[in-house]
Parts: C-alpha cells; sequence; structure tokens
C-alpha cells in the first residue's frame, strides 16, 4: 500500500481551520482550482467528505471534527522537528508574553519573576491577565501565552502542562477573632459564620462536603469570586474566609491563618501552554523562570523555618 502524501496533514490542518476552501487557498498561497483538487485528494485518501456544503458556506463533517484538534499537533511537531535548532540572545530578545494567573499568583509570585526575567531578557516584557475561568480557548488562538490553574475537566486536552506546586486551603480570621481562643477543632469552625469562595456561585465547596461526614454544617453567610474579596470581608468583621494558603500569602498580612480542623484535597496548580510554543526559545526560557521562582518561593518558607529554629539551639 502506497505511503499517503504527508503533505496533505499542512493542507488539511488549514482547511479545518479555515472552514472554507477560499481562505484556505489565500493562507496556503494557492489558486481556489488548485486547493479544490487538494480536497479532493484529502477526501479520497481519509474517505469522508470532511467539508460539505451547507448554504452559502462549508461545515465540517463528524470526523473532520474529530481530526481538527489532531492534526495541528501533529504540523506543529513536524515543522518543530524540520526548524533549525536557535541559539537565543536573550540581551537581544524584544517580545511581550501574556500570563493568565489565578489571583493571588502575581502577588505572591509576580515580584520575583519580574526580577528574574528583567535580570536576564531585559526587553522581555510580561503581560498579566486575571483569570475569571478555566476555557483554554484563549491558549489554543494564541491570545494568552501561559496560564497557571488547577488543571481540570475542561482544559483542552492537546495543551502542555507542568505541576509547580501543591496548594492547601486553610481557614483565615481578623486577629483577636473569638476563633483564636483555644483549639480549633471541627465543631467550633463549623460554628462560625463563613465566606464561601466559588467563582461559579456554587452554594458550597469541598470543605462542606469534608464538614458533612462528620455531622456539622457550616452557616455560609457571604459567597464571593475572589480570595482578596473573602479576605477583605474577613479583615473587617468577624467572617471566617478559607482559601488557598500559597496563593493569599501577601494578602493575608496582619491576619490569623490556621490549619483546616477538616481533610480537603489538595490543589496541584500547574503551568499551561499551546504546544505550538514548546520549541520557542523565548517561551521556554519564561516557563523555566516560572518554574523557578515558584520553586524558590516554596523553598524559602521551610528555610527560614529551619534557619530560625538552628538560631534558637544555638542560644541554648
Amino acid at each position: 500500500m502506497a505511503r499517503p502524501d504527508l503533505n496533505l496533514l499542512v493542507t488539511l490542518d488549514v482547511l479545518l481551520t479555515e472552514g472554507s476552501v477560499a481562505r484556505a487557498a489565500r493562507k496556503l498561497r494557492l489558486s481556489p482550482s488548485a486547493m479544490s483538487r487538494a480536497l479532493a485528494r484529502l477526501r479520497e485518501t481519509t474517505g469522508d467528505p470532511l467539508l460539505v456544503r451547507a448554504g452559502r458556506g462549508l461545515v465540517p463533517t463528524p470526523r473532520a471534527i474529530a481530526l481538527r484538534d489532531r492534526v495541528g499537533p501533529l504540523v506543529e511537531e513536524a515543522e518543530a522537528v524540520l526548524r533549525p535548532a536557535e541559539t537565543l540572545d536573550l540581551a537581544k530578545v524584544s517580545r511581550t508574553f501574556t500570563l493568565r494567573t489565578s489571583e493571588g499568583f502575581v502577588d505572591n509570585f509576580g515580584p520575583d519573576l519580574v526580577a528574574r526575567v528583567a535580570a536576564q531578557a531585559p526587553g522581555l516584557r510580561l503581560r498579566f491577565l486575571p483569570k475569571a475561568d478555566k476555557d483554554s480557548a484563549l491558549l489554543r488562538d494564541g491570545t494568552v501565552d501561559l496560564e497557571t490553574g488547577v488543571v481540570g475537566t475542561t482544559t483542552g486536552p492537546e495543551l502542555r502542562a507542568l505541576t509547580l506546586f501543591r496548594d492547601r486551603f486553610i481557614g483565615v480570621v481578623r486577629k483577636g477573632h473569638p476563633l483564636c481562643r483555644g483549639e480549633i477543632t471541627p465543631a467550633r469552625y463549623a460554628a462560625g459564620r463563613h465566606i464561601l469562595f466559588s467563582r461559579q456561585g456554587l452554594d458550597e465547596g469541598p470543605i462542606d462536603q469534608a464538614l458533612r461526614q462528620l455531622g456539622l454544617a457550616r452557616e455560609i453567610t457571604t459567597i464571593v469570586g475572589g480570595f482578596s474579596t473573602a479576605l477583605a470581608l474577613a479583615r473587617a468583621s468577624d467572617l471566617v474566609a478559607s482559601v488557598p494558603e500559597r496563593h493569599t500569602g501577601m494578602l493575608r498580612d496582619g491576619m490569623r491563618s490556621f490549619p483546616l480542623p477538616v481533610s480537603v484535597p489538595e490543589l496541584a496548580i500547574s503551568l499551561l501552554w499551546h504546544p505550538r510554543m514548546d520549541a520557542d526559545p523565548a517561551h521556554r526560557f519564561l516557563r523555566g523562570c516560572v518554574r523557578d521562582v515558584c520553586a524558590e518561593r516554596i523553598a524559602a518558607p521551610a528555610t527560614n523555618r529551619n534557619s530560625a529554629k538552628k538560631s534558637r539551639d544555638r542560644r541554648r
């Protein structure tokens, strides 16, 4: 059996992306008739019409939809293999990268990241955007270069992911809060008036599920969509906020934090990007900076605690 013409992969990728023979022809710099012949060859090779007439336009068949997310990465991987290796001169890089980050990430990791990038690549500029949802369309279309967050069911299957660190929920109250007096048991914690963090506006979360297993329920008085909002309310009242520890380190200054008295699954915070950027040297450099800054920030508290302990031991 003859091998298929792999050049057809590039044509198929453009056709499925554009959804139009005319637009695909312009993008590939082919005549409309040459593009039509290429589509005919693709139909013969795949055994599927791929694009069919619907009114004045074309719509993809189910087979074309199934192929769309597979063909793009294949073409990009092939291009990366054939592309000459580049030696990146960081001092001459002049680019802007857009990072979409979950709330609190910039507060806690942003200053170190900006300083590290500026020291090695002064012409590389970072643009931070808030992450309001988990839709990965912005990574696909190139609007966003990097993203941080929890990998979930809505994360595009083709995206690359690198685990940066693990986070956990903790309780946070104002200084002098009645909950600070004595041991914080599940019953005392549940008896407080609580702020629920939920971007989707849900009425409960994993903490409520853990309390229910103990026969307890907390009183949710306020539902908010941001960590900073939850902490601002808790700082000025007797409300109890429960937020991720490492995402809110700088936001909790002057407040009392405590481990939750119930078991709640940790969060794995990952760095996400589209595979088209895998081989890009500047993008790879930035990914390394994010990874190293997070690792150093996470390790710093443990180092400080060990140093303090050694100092106390010497005084003794």
